[in-house]
Order: C-alpha cells, then structure tokens, then sequence
C-alpha cells in the first residue's frame, strides 16, 4: 500500500475540486510562443499565447505573480482578479500550486523592477502535480536523486538544464557540419551476430522469434563500412553503442557515439578534418575555443599536437615497446618494474596490443591534457585499421586526447579482404585464449569487403565524453539524460 505526505494528500483532494470547475488534465492548448521567445517580446504585444510548469508564485489580495519555465527559458505572470474575473481568480488561489502546468494568454508588459512579465487576460489549468517540487533554495541535490529522477533535476537546477541543451546543439551542431558536406546519415542494427566493430566484451540478448543468440552492438564500424561497398562514400551513424565493461566517471555500458567515414581519405586526412569540425562546433556553442575543465584552461584553437605510443611509454614508463616487442618481453618488464595495470582480463590473457594499450592507459594518458592526436598504434591492437605502408608493425591510427580522455578514434581503414581475414582468425585465437576483449571471426564482413572497397578513413567519437568535456562535468553520467541505475529497494 503507498503511503502518501501531508502535502501529496492535499493535493489530491485538490484534483477533486477542479474537476468541479474544469478537466485538470486537458488535452491540449494553444500557444504561440515559447517561454524564451515571449520573454524576448517588446512591450505591448498582445494575445501572446503561453503555457508552462509554475515554479514560483506568490498569492496576494487582487493581484498574483506566478513564473513559468521550461527548460529552454521562463517568464513572470501577473494574475489580476480585473482582469480574469472574481471566479477565476479564486478558483486560481485555492487549487493552484508550484509543479502545476498553467496555460495563459495576455500582453507583455515590464515591471518597474525591469522583469519582463505576461499581463493575463486569461489562463487554463493544464495539469496538477500531486508531489511539491523540492524546497526551491536547495533544489535536487543529491547525486543519486538526481541520476534517478532526473525530471526534478531538470526542473530545479539550471545547471542540469544548461548542460542538456548544450548536448542537443552539439548534436545539432554535428550533424549540420556533416550534412553540409555531403555525408548521409544511416542507421546500422543494433542486434548483430558478430561482436563486431570494436575490441570490447559485448552484451548478448536471445532473438526469440530466430531463437539465435545476439549481440548489442559494440560499434556501428562494420556496417557503416558495408554502406561505403554500396556506393555511399560518405556515411555516418549518431549510435547507441553497448560494452559491457567497467564503469567509472568517463566509461558507461550504453553510451551514443557518432562514426563517419569518406571513401579516398587517409587518417591523416582525417585528423584535419575532426581539427576543423570540433573547432567550429565549439566556436558556434560558446563563442570561443577556450574551455575551462576543472580548474583548466583548454585551448582548442591553432593546429593541435601529435605523439606516439612509443614517446609516450618511453616518458613516462621508462619502456621502449621498440625493444620489449612481443607480449611475453612487455609482460615480464611490467612485472619486473612492478607497474600496476588496470584490466578486468588478466594482463597474460592479454594480446601484445591490448598490453600496450592497458599499460598506456595506466601511466600514460592521466598526463594528457591536449587536444593532442596519439599515433602508431601496435597493429595487433587494430585489428580493422590499415597497416603502415613502412613500418607494418603500427597502424595508420589515431586517438584525440583531451584532458587525459580519448575523445576521438580513427584510421586509415584496412581494405584488403585477405590481410583482414587474417586479422580476425587472429583475433578469433586470442579470444578463444581468454582475451575477452577479442573480436570474433565475422565472414559476412569479410565476403562484403571481397566486392572491392576503396581506400577509406573512419572515425568515431563518444557524444557523452566530449560533452561532459565541454560543459566540465566530474561524471559522464552527469550528461546522459537518464543513466541505468539499480532499482531501488521499495515497499512494494
């Protein structure tokens, strides 16, 4: 049986009431503004038209003051009993309260105090919250309160508010940058047969109806790269992408990325391309390409910096993965210098890639602040990227890293069916060696890749990441709207 507060009981009793004087859930309203745009009207507009949530009112004799929000903007209403009749203006005093949706029609008008208010001449009621929003000086504090009912957040806090509409104007931003030079945009299968895509332990589902064992997509790389074989030759995909995998302050399981991809480009050609589209997403957010992250000063503009695993390990490991070539050799200088590594596989079930990878992540990237492209990837550690024309050992990749989180990936795409053939029975070996992290033989890509591919870059960015990079936030799940958490133990 729910148990309901004080507060919650009156207002139920309240719905009661109202449906005595009209319906407190109605179908519809008419507006012809929003909240922002009617706050950015001259004076003496009329018969502007809006409806919102109140937040804030304060009741007198004759004469009410209300404010609506949404989460783009808000305006003042003043409500006079002259103006919307004895009946109304008491129906208004007795059943209104905060959280109610309200809708109002009325001239715009400045207060003396300067504020920019709607003078009603009339207001429909659009809908009664039974539960008070939280006290307004203190809002939805608590983290966890506010990852779960992140509706109240999104009420309370401008914060919240403000980091969400950045997120959909990057998206927006994104996608208009792509469109304009020619990409399309397709959508690829969620559910897949092969964990393929990406070196990443997936999720697998159970598809009834085929009664097949599936996978959630790690990435979306491999079809989009079957689209390029169709003729699109610039293609991308804004995907909800799955690992299963840790979960810290920049890692979720379910998290949206974007990957795109031009036929007859080359990494390099890439690298100029990601340089040039984030610097205009971030000069038409915010104006300038100087971000502060925690106390940071990141300086977007100008052409960004490039190292390699190699300088990097040496710095800041004393290794020289030249040298310590093979898993067996990088393994035992690890152990010997008693560098402790972070890795749910254990580190001798790791390829010599996936080492260097794990051992780069531990020492390395922390130190990072960028932007600053890492190249020369261990080919064993790209399974789909192209290998160096001189130095086949390293793949044509890279990684942009920005306040010591990869926020890009990208490479000159592997083309070639029977090196790629090769690649994944490799891989397909070292998973079946305990590397979890292996990608599996996927012959269906492999049979695609035979009808002749062109040379092609890819890339991939996390939408999560570098939005919580841009808005400076402590915690990825800060900028996903409604993060997976555990139920929460209840009475019923």
């Amino acid at each position: 049986m729910r148990e309901f507060t004080e507060q919650e009981l009156v207002r139920r009793e309240k719905v009661d009431k109202i449906r005595e004087f009209c319906n407190p859930y109605p179908e519809r309203y008419e507006v012809t503004h929003s909240l922002k745009e009617a706050s950015q009207l001259e004076d003496g507009v009329q018969d502007v038209s809006i409806a919102g949530r109140i937040v804030f009112v304060r009741k007198m004799g004759k004469m009410s003051f209300i404010k609506l929000r949404d989460i783009e903007g808000e305006i003042q209403v003043s409500i006079k009993i002259d103006m919307v009749g004895e009946e109304n203006y008491a129906f208004f005093k007795a059943n209104i309260d905060i959280g109610d949706f309200i809708g109002v029609q009325g001239e715009i008008f400045t207060t003396q105090t300067g504020e920019k208010t709607l003078r009603a001449t009339s207001f429909v009621f659009l809908g009664k919250a039974l539960k008070p929003l939280p006290e307004k000086f203190h809002g939805l504090q608590d983290l966890e309160a506010c990852y779960r009912q992140r509706y109240v957040d999104l009420i309370m806090n401008q914060e919240t508010r403000d980091r969400f509409l950045i997120r959909v104007k990057f998206i927006r931003e994104l996608r208009n940058y792509l469109d304009q030079l020619g990409y399309m945009e397709i959508e690829t299968p969620i559910l897949n047969n092969k964990a393929s895509g990406a070196s990443a332990r997936p999720f697998c589902a159970h598809h009834n109806a085929l009664d097949l064992d599936v996978y959630l997509r790690i990435a979306p790389e491999t079809y989009l790269k079957r689209a390029v074989v169709g003729g699109i030759p610039k293609v991308y995909e804004v995907a909800r992408c799955f690992r299963n995998e840790g979960m810290d302050a920049s890692h979720l399981q379910d998290f949206t990325m974007v990957e795109g991809y031009q036929a007859y480009f080359n990494y390099e050609d890439n690298m100029k391309f990601i340089q040039k589209m984030l610097q205009t997403i971030i000069q038409n957010l915010f104006g300038t390409l100087t971000i502060s992250f925690g106390g940071k000063e990141i300086d977007f503009s100008g052409d960004w910096g490039k190292v390699t695993f190699r300088e990097l390990l040496i710095q800041y490991a004393n290794i020289d993965i030249d040298v310590y070539n093979t898993k067996e050799k990088l393994l035992a200088k690890i152990i010997e210098d008693k560098i402790e590594v972070d890795s749910e596989t254990p580190l001798e079930n790791l390829g010599f890639g996936n080492l260097v990878d794990v051992l780069y992540k531990k020492v390395a990237r922390p130190q990072m602040i960028g932007p600053v492209y890492l190249t020369e990837h261990p080919t064993s550690l790209s399974p789909l990227a192209r290998s160096n024309d001189e130095r086949p050992e390293i793949s044509d990749r890279f990684q942009l890293v920005i306040n010591g989180a990869e926020i890009v990936n990208g490479y000159s795409e592997l083309v070639d069916p029977q090196e790629q053939e090769r690649r994944l029975l490799e891989q397909a070996s070292l998973r079946a060696a305990g590397d979890e992290e292996a990608m599996e033989m996927d012959y269906d890509y492999i049979h695609a890749m035979e009808y002749g591919m062109p040379p092609i870059s890819g890339w991939g960015m996390g939408i999560d990441r570098i939005v919580q990079l841009l808005t400076g936030s402590e915690s990825i799940r800060d900028v996903v709207m409604f993060p997976l958490m555990r139920p929460e133990k209840t009475q019923e």
